[in-house]
């Protein structure tokens, strides 16, 4: 009976608490962004434990019983705001707040808050989970606890994507450079490579990065010029508080600093800013600079200062600033090398040298600013501008057999080689809210390259018993070479949000998105070599090949020991100063209109965008003398993509489009670029490819830090283009399109944990991802295409290829352990990452040789960050620690035939960072 009376009471009691509860709702917006929600908020009544946090739009609600509180919003890197609230019986309060951003160090990474705090992995998985289009992003808080510094590197570590070793040229799905596009905050940006369409990724500094969004399914928004994918490098927009860092750093490569002679050329400083042109009376005067080389102590160093501040201007509007300066230099070296040159089918190499070796020495000097004026709540608009200056200086020898040359395995080539490329960017962007229905973002950039090789240096030597001789068999064997690249490109875009069917509860379920993006490229290119041949009577003059001055100097060019001729030798057409160029002009007007609709758990853009393509290309040259060229095409591209929630944390998507692929400036022009492996030449008749894509990907976000997906992909392209030896006495290297078709189809996988969590004073958390990606790629390869397209021959080894750069498995790793003390003051972070990728094709083979293809490897890194106080922070990264073999081969019938290999060393690297 007693019992029967305690179970009556509790009920009645529970029923009158529940009868005495009101309700507070509202919704959360980001103060410094337009008041776009803000997801993932607290929301919380002090002294209670009813507590919420706010839905993928903003959205909370909670319950409680009737009386007085205090209610508390916050978000990391945001203000926490506290409002006292009285709440009556059955009331609904509605009460929405917006909440400004502030300084937040996250890993002593000075962090601005965006809508989402896109620096944050947790943040940017959010971002992937609610967007309709299927995209990537990797932040700066990703990047530092994998020890990246640098953008080629960041995106090796999303899923699908490659760098070719020894450049930044990255591949995506197996697709490289020409099917890739690279913009900044949306807008493009030019190559700092006349061979190249993107520029190098490896000499954009993390320190100027917010996040990385890779995009490998075109949506209408995109220049269609797109097949592989396309990296958007969205720039630091600080908000919050002033801070002030400083970083320094030092790093060596074990292989570098075990060189007991690491010299190379002299006259050339350390900062890389060194500008050579060709000197006066070039021809008729010995006016070079010297050949001796200068020691080096291979320790790099590094430094670095950024700062921010932002101001409020009036009740709504804030004016930020962002700035970021540094310096870095590194050095490297190729060791235990060995590399062939023409290899026939038969295995027989024209040049076969038994040592290879390259010291390399690189500078890096970045400087950006930002400066962001938040008009008001609806208003804001942004400017960037970003000034990178960096060089490579390096030396390569080659010992052993030279056809003709050095038949006894006697020759050395030495190559000095000096780049340096300046890239300027200038942006305008604007963003606006314009009701509640409609949205207008624009922006406008200007970009300037200016790259330049100035005074390349090549001797070719035989070492005979009485000492080394000059080769005097061909006119270049030893040369100057003077290049020099300029492109500016002047681009825009604009798009137009309206959102259309409002629902009861305030959303709208349709999109419509119309906009325009347009480039105007102009680039002109310029190289002159000058041919440095000894004379009759001097040809077996003994040289020292560390003291060539002695030899290369005005009073034996008096005497005639050797003579001076550029490219074009004495020809009677053609000034023998001239050089040889080739200038390029690309237009390209696009326009779009997207219609985004929700049904429900299903939403659909469907995407229409038209281009016109003008790309004309002159040249000047010793192979065409004057000619030119012009591509034109009209584009229709349609695209789809879908998004079904299966439940709140799974998504099923789909991507379908139509995208093309351009030939770029130098492939076109009939121009000769000479390395010591290898000459490429161009081919007039290159012409473009059509692409037909298609994706569908499942994912899981069981938790706000993890991540299960798995996705299909297929692309058919259409006359698509590849590098492939042509039939001439050099074997030269040319761009074809090799066939009627090709294809790549595959799947990914990417999976990340949390395996440990001690949410306690002192947090201790394991975490652990892998992506994995599975490629199959064919295409055919047509001889009787070629030959009748063209005027190059070729002979294709086999019928069919994988396309170049791709390999069959990816695979990424990491695992990581953070370790927090003395109250959060201080903290570690360590992390072990691994990346793999299994053999490529790196050039079609022909007349009975097989295909380039560079061998597998693996390659791990430690990396550990650590918070040493409030304010002090340091990091080791040790990089390569494997130190494999870097292997290319020749796959002929006959067996395999290494043509290069190397070992780059161990990295090893201390920085330390101080915040004000």
């Amino acid at each position: 009976m007693k019992l029967k009376l305690f179970i009556l009471t509790l009920f009645i009691s529970t029923l009158t608490f529940a009868q005495n509860k009101g309700t507070i709702a509202g919704v959360l917006t980001d103060k410094d962004s337009n008041n776009e929600t803000l997801p993932f908020a607290n929301v919380l009544l002090k002294g209670t434990p009813i507590n919420t946090t706010t839905d993928i739009d903003g959205k909370y609600s909670l319950k409680a019983p009737a009386g007085n509180y205090v209610i508390q919003f916050s978000f990391i890197g945001y203000e926490t705001i506290e409002v006292a609230v009285t709440l009556k019986s059955d009331e609904t309060i509605t009460m929405s707040k917006a909440l400004g951003s502030s300084s937040y160090k996250l890993d002593d990474v000075v962090i601005k808050a965006a809508p989402t705090n896109r620096q944050k992995e947790t943040a940017l998985l959010l971002d992937q989970k609610n967007a309709v289009e299927i995209k990537q992003s990797i932040g700066t808080q990703e990047l530092a606890r994998k020890g990246v510094s640098d953008v080629a590197t960041a995106v090796t570590k999303t899923t699908g994507i490659t760098k070719q070793e020894g450049s930044g040229n990255i591949f995506v799905r197996g697709l490289g450079d020409r099917y890739n596009s690279t913009t900044m905050n949306g807008l493009p940006i030019p190559s700092n490579d006349p061979e190249k369409k993107n520029l190098n990724l490896e000499i954009f500094s993390t320190d100027i990065v917010e996040y990385i969004s890779i995009d490998k399914v075109y949506n209408g928004k995109i220049y269609g010029d797109f097949a592989g994918g396309n990296v958007d490098i969205v720039s630091k927009d600080y908000k919050g508080d002033g801070f002030l860092k400083i970083d320094v750093g030092t790093k060596v490569n074990t292989n570098a600093i075990a060189e007991s002679d690491f010299k190379l050329q002299s006259g050339i400083n350390n900062f890389g800013f060194t500008k050579k042109d060709i000197p006066t009376n070039a021809l008729t005067q010995y006016n070079y600079s010297s050949l001796k080389m200068k020691d080096y102590t291979p320790i790099a160093s590094s430094f670095g200062i950024s700062g921010g501040k932002s101001f409020n201007v009036g009740s709504e509007g804030k004016l930020s600033f962002f700035a970021t300066a540094s310096f870095g230099n590194d050095f490297s070296s190729k060791s235990d090398g060995t590399a062939k040159a023409s290899v026939n089918g038969n295995g027989i190499a024209n040049k076969n040298f038994e040592k290879y070796s390259e010291l390399k020495y690189e500078t890096n000097t970045t400087g950006m600013a930002n400066i962001g004026y938040k008009i008001n709540n609806n208003n804001k608009v942004s400017f960037n501008t970003l000034y990178i200056n960096t060089s490579t200086q390096s030396k390569e020898e080659y010992y052993g057999y030279i056809v003709d040359i050095a038949n006894d395995g006697n020759g050395l080539i030495r190559r000095f080689n000096y780049e340096k490329n300046s890239l300027w960017i200038n942006q305008i962007l604007g963003d606006h809210k314009i009701g509640d229905r409609s949205k207008l973002n624009w922006g406008i950039s200007y970009n300037i390259i200016d790259g330049s090789m100035p005074d390349r240096v090549q001797n070719i030597f035989r070492n005979e018993a009485t000492g080394y001789q000059l080769s005097s068999i061909s006119a270049p064997d030893n040369h100057r070479y003077f290049q020099k690249l300029k492109e500016d490109e002047l681009a825009a875009n604009a798009s137009y949000d309206y959102k259309f069917n409002e629902d009861a509860a305030g959303d709208f379920k349709g999109k419509f998105t119309f906009g325009y993006n347009g480039r105007i490229k102009s680039r002109g290119f310029q190289a002159t070599q000058f041919n440095l041949k000894a004379n009759n009577g001097y040809t077996n003059t003994i040289v020292d090949p560390n003291n060539l001055d002695l030899f290369y100097n005005q009073d034996n060019f008096n005497n005639e020991y050797f003579n001076i001729a550029t490219f074009r030798g004495n020809s009677q057409v053609f000034n023998a100063l001239d050089p040889q160029t080739y200038s390029g002009d690309q237009i390209v007007h696009g326009a779009f209109f997207n219609t985004e609709y929700k049904f429900d758990k299903l939403t659909a853009i469907l995407g229409l965008r038209g281009e016109q393509i003008s790309q004309k290309v002159n040249w000047y040259t010793q192979l065409g003398g004057i000619g030119n060229d012009k591509l034109e095409k009209t584009a229709f591209l349609p695209s789809v993509i879908m998004k079904y929630e299966l439940n709140d944390k799974q998504n099923l998507r789909l991507g379908a489009s139509k995208t093309y692929t351009l030939p770029q400036f130098k492939e076109r022009a009939l121009f000769v670029y000479e390395e010591v492996l290898q000459v490429k030449v161009g081919n007039p008749f290159l012409y473009e490819s059509d692409d037909y894509n298609l994706d569908i990907k499942w994912e899981m976000f069981p938790k706000s830090d993890e991540l299960i997906s798995v996705t299909a992909f297929g692309k058919y392209i259409l006359n698509p283009m590849n590098e492939v030896t042509i039939s001439s006495s050099s074997n030269d290297i040319s761009f074809i399109n090799t066939g009627d078709y090709g294809y790549v189809a595959g799947g990914e996988i990417e999976y990340r944990k949390q395996l440990f969590n001690i949410d306690s004073e002192n947090a201790k958390k394991l975490s652990a991802g892998i992506n994995a990606s599975y490629l199959y790629s064919n295409q055919e390869l047509n001889t009787e295409k070629v030959n009748s397209e063209t005027n190059y021959q070729v002979d294709f080894t086999n019928k069919t290829s994988k396309f170049t750069g791709a390999s069959d498995l990816l695979l990424n790793a990491d695992l990581t352990f953070f370790n927090e003390w003395n109250k959060a003051n201080s903290n570690l972070t360590t992390t072990l990452a691994y990346s793999y990728f299994s053999d490529r094709v790196n050039a079609i083979g022909t007349n009975g040789k097989g295909d380039l293809v560079d061998k597998a490897f693996g390659s791990l890194d430690f990396i550990a960050k650590s918070k040493l106080t409030e304010k002090l922070g340091l990091g080791l990264v040790v990089k390569n620690i494997l130190d494999p073999s870097i292997n290319r081969v020749q796959e002929n019938a006959t067996g395999d035939v290494n043509v290069l290999s190397y070992k780059k060393g161990m990295n090893l690297s201390l920085s330390l960072n101080y915040q004000f």
